[in-house]
């Protein structure tokens, strides 16, 4: 492939335009390059490598567009970006690193080209593209990444070891590439992550779980989860998931590794959604089968209201690794607690407990229902027909329970105020307790959601309760 296609942009001749001027070189480096020569679509973003000011150079840029761009200065880090069309371009000067051992971040100093394709994490992110009049759009490449993405290989430029230790991210940063590109790490900087796992203490759990989320957006987590746990990573920041791992034997009786199930649970929804809270949900399902694992002699295997603790888990391991605490964890957490509901009631489908299935999961009933249907992972082609035929009977009964009892999200057809109103009560326990009778009566199907039926109920209930 010509390296002057991935060149043709216009924004570059704009910016060898502004390099001259300058007296200064200037190379398109990292993620633009490297997904240019994957075919991987549209660039969002561009880095520009400047051998001087990354600052001057994007300021120069700026006046030779013609709508001027609001250039943002990072003066800290000596970097600088604009917007053209619906690309961010970010430029910074040729730097050289060294770290300490207690940071990931780095002692910066100017530096050249070389220095600065040194400092990159991996070959395929350290090819660069010459934005110079004299030799525009040649392609500098001296850790053979060309040959890297043509393998399929996850390599670091310099030595895994160092790499790794510098800046612990990469370990985690190497097998999301490997995830997301379907890549392999080359076998010597996959035993320096498992060798530099302890380094992992000095990155914040914000940035884990931002390479996390990538990972999980993948069109198959399953391979950074594998390589996760082969490498011993995946245990420093989700033990929940690590717990899972084996499978136990008593009196020829075992259960199955709920671990390798429930990564294949992620890829399958993975085919089915692209909303990574409902990824997490089915990465977290059986989180509570671990600690509530337990063997009874007539029955084998239990892992009674592992749902439950599984779902309280939730909050805590989000906790811990400082994500959001707010709708997105009830989500998740919704979905673990009910992850095992329509899966009762596939093999006993009456309306009353779709109706309850119905209003306990609100408007999230889909997406139940996504994560229920990836959750059959069995080999067995008869019963995995006959589970998906189950589900399908399961989700027509609860297009026709809404449509007949509107049951989604309700609330009873009777206030708190009416039921004070019609037994001239003041605020007491009573009341609670013949609205929450009204609101089973309706799930049960023993009267409709009407206002009429609801209040005749009412009475009857008030003069059980002596009102």
């Amino acid at each position: 492939m010509n390296h002057k296609e991935a060149i043709s942009l216009e924004i570059f001749s704009i910016i060898s335009k502004a390099s001259k001027q300058l007296a200064i070189e200037s190379y398109v480096i990292g993620g633009f390059v490297r997904d240019f020569f994957l075919n991987r679509g549209n660039a969002k973003d561009i880095d520009v490598v400047a051998i001087g000011s990354g600052i001057d150079l994007a300021l120069k840029v700026s006046q030779l567009l013609p709508n001027k761009p609001k250039v943002q200065v990072f003066k800290t880090y000596g970097t600088a970006m604009l917007r053209f069309k619906d690309i961010e371009i970010e430029f910074v000067g040729a730097r050289k690193e060294s770290y300490t051992e207690e940071s990931r971040n780095p002692k910066v100093t100017e530096g050249t080209l070389e220095d600065d394709q040194n400092r990159r994490d991996f070959t395929i992110n350290a090819l660069a593209l010459s934005l110079n009049e004299d030799n525009f759009g040649e392609l500098l490449d001296p850790f053979n990444g060309i040959q890297d993405l043509e393998k399929g290989v996850i390599r670091t430029p310099l030595n895994p070891d160092i790499t790794y230790s510098d800046d612990p991210l990469r370990m985690i940063r190497a097998i999301r590439f490997a995830t997301q590109l379907n890549f392999s790490i080359e076998e010597n900087s996959l035993s320096a992550i498992t060798k530099n796992t302890e380094r992992l203490k000095i990155i914040t759990r914000e940035r884990i779980i931002d390479e996390l989320n990538k990972i999980l957006s993948a069109p198959k987590p399953s391979i950074g989860f594998l390589l996760l746990e082969k490498t011993t990573l995946l245990p420093r920041f989700l033990p929940e998931l690590t717990d899972l791992k084996g499978v136990e034997e008593v009196e020829g009786q075992k259960h199955k590794d709920n671990f390798y199930h429930t990564l294949e649970v992620v890829d399958n929804i993975a085919k089915n959604t692209s909303n990574v809270w409902l990824r997490w949900a089915a990465l977290l399902h059986d989180i509570g089968k671990a600690p509530t694992k337990k063997f009874n002699k007539k029955v084998g295997w239990t892992f009674h209201a592992h749902e439950f603790v599984g779902a309280k888990m939730v909050y805590k391991l989000f906790k811990r690794l400082k994500m959001p605490l707010n709708n997105k964890m009830k989500f998740v957490q919704k979905m673990v607690l009910l992850s095992s509901r329509p899966i009762v009631l596939a093999s006993d489908v009456t309306d009353s407990a779709v109706r309850r299935l119905v209003f306990d999961a609100g408007d999230d009933i889909n997406d139940l229902m996504t994560l229920c249907e990836a959750d059959i992972t069995t080999k067995n082609q008869k019963k995995f027909k006959r589970y998906h035929k189950n589900f399908e009977l399961v989700r027509e009964k609860i297009k026709e329970v809404e449509e007949r009892d509107r049951v989604r999200n309700f609330q009873p057809p009777i206030s708190g105020e009416e039921i004070m109103n019609a037994f001239n009560l003041k605020p007491c326990r009573e009341i609670g307790q013949i609205k929450e009778a009204i609101k089973n009566a309706i799930l049960d199907g023993e009267i409709p959601n009407e206002h009429k039926a609801s209040f005749d109920f009412m009475l009857d209930k008030g003069k059980e309760l002596g009102l």
